[in-house]
């Protein structure tokens, strides 16, 4: 039943006006440590990013990390929604007025700086923009907000957000707040998520609100309220989709919305 839901799904995804262009933010390093044995600056990105987004009737397109603005402008005038993924570096606490006080591997200067300014440019543009992972915590930042560093040496009694099996498997429930977008894409409740995390939302941005909350606090997403579609999951809908239809519906909330 969940196959041919999906399906249809699709299908009528397909017969709108556009199938939409998404973009997708990759990792980047700089090369300023050999990796493979070159120092040579390289974009990477886990496939599952594309694969969904083309699975559920779009066309993923991966961009550059550059600090041209003019760029920028250009690449934001050619997609009609933007995927900012996770990774496994963390922003740095600068980013949001703390110091580091743990020693967790950051993400390059030119990524952060990249990202913050599409997440930006989205926004003040109102195209669709979807956070995942890493990606809910950089809207979080972007708009003023801020993250625990690691959850389990500031969150007493915290759940492990790291789980130790497969990503492609649900680790712990989230509670789904009524009355938001999220609320309204899912249609439930509860949801069995995976979880692949060891930071997480500490104060709210101004223009977000809380979606969805894990059974310890810890906020799982956000979403702005002012904006056509903003909304982010801390999360991987990516690994599920195949086999889940919530993380179906969420792909497939975004890429309808992108192609208005």
């Amino acid at each position: 039943m969940q196959g041919r839901l999906h399906i249809r799904s699709v299908l009528k995804m397909k017969k709108s006006a556009i199938q939409p262009v998404i973009g997708i933010t990759p990792d980047y390093h700089p090369g300023d440590q050999e990796t493979e044995g070159s120092r040579e600056p390289t974009l990477f990105l886990r496939a599952r990013y594309m694969q969904a987004i083309e699975a559920m009737g779009g066309i993923p397109l991966i961009l550059p990390v550059t600090a041209s603005k003019e760029v920028q402008t250009c690449l934001l005038s050619k997609i009609q929604g933007l995927l900012i993924t996770g990774s496994g570096p963390d922003l740095d606490p600068a980013l949001y007025g703390e110091t580091q006080q743990f020693q967790f591997k950051k993400i390059s200067k030119e990524r952060a700086e990249s990202e913050f300014a599409l997440a930006h440019m989205a926004l003040e543009t109102d195209l669709p923009v979807l956070g995942i992972c890493g990606g809910v915590q950089l809207l979080n930042v972007a708009l003023g907000g801020s993250l625990y560093q690691d959850i389990v040496s500031q969150i007493t009694g915290s759940l492990d957000h790291r789980q130790k099996t497969a990503a492609t498997e649900t680790a712990h429930i989230v509670a789904i707040t009524p009355g938001t977008r999220l609320h309204t894409i899912l249609k439930t409740d509860r949801l069995q998520v995976n979880s692949s995390h060891h930071q997480a939302t500490k104060a709210v941005a101004p223009d977000l609100i809380v979606n969805a909350t894990a059974e310890d606090g810890v906020i799982e997403g956000l979403e702005s309220p002012r904006h056509r579609f903003a909304l982010g999951v801390q999360w991987h809908p990516e690994h599920l989709y195949p086999r889940d239809e919530a993380s179906r519906k969420i792909f497939l909330a975004f890429l309808q919305e992108a192609a208005r």
